[in-house]
């Protein structure tokens, strides 16, 4: 699949909104953190990526009722969904000045219908290289990889399932608002779109 930035402005995926917040003091002290362990910016890419994979729950698979959209509260509270734990990914990678953008896929729920799945992209060598942050369990094994995607998951289009190929240098509208409106998860679950 081809991705497709939705900016041909490369400097887009380094911006730092309200979202995307690497200028937060609780962005800065994480990235200071991973960099002192790292040699380069490929060695600090997959340590901020298994950081956040690993150190920050899903918010689903924890049971958490708490809803985080913002980079720095994801790393603050330490839980997220999918979407804002790639954002708290985008948050650390910008961070460091690598190119980070937001893409997604469509996904089968767990009732049947659809949701829209949240990841990242990173900029490595002149190409783009998606990455899931989610986080692993029985039965999803997701890493960090330049060399063929290791996704949390694979669409089945023959379940209406897809992966979308642009490449957004903000979070998508109707995630964002969802997120932003959300009062807790099981509502989230509700007004998360299915389609983008």
């Amino acid at each position: 699949m081809e991705l497709i930035q939705n900016t041909a402005d490369l400097s887009a995926y380094l911006a730092a909104d309200e979202v995307i917040d690497h200028h937060h003091p609780v962005v800065g002290a994480a990235a200071a953190r991973l960099t002192a362990e790292v040699a380069d910016s490929y060695e600090y890419a997959r340590a901020a990526y298994e950081f956040v994979r690993d150190a920050i729950p899903h918010s689903r698979d924890s049971g958490d009722l708490r809803v985080t959209w913002r980079a720095s509260d994801v790393l603050a509270l330490g839980t997220g969904i999918c979407h804002a734990k790639s954002h708290a990914l985008a948050a650390l990678l910008r961070a460091e000045d690598i190119p980070t953008a937001l893409c997604y896929q469509r996904l089968t729920d767990d009732e049947g219908g659809h949701a829209v799945h949240g990841l990242v992209a990173v900029r490595f060598n002149g190409a783009w290289h998606r990455q899931d942050p989610r986080g692993n369990k029985p039965g999803i094994d997701a890493r960090f990889s330049l060399d063929g995607e290791r996704l949390a998951w694979i669409p089945d289009p023959a379940s209406e399932e897809t992966d979308y190929p642009v490449l957004y240098a903000e979070p998508h509208p109707a995630v964002l608002d969802a997120l932003r409106a959300a009062p807790d998860r099981p509502h989230l679950r509700k007004t998360l779109p299915d389609a983008l």
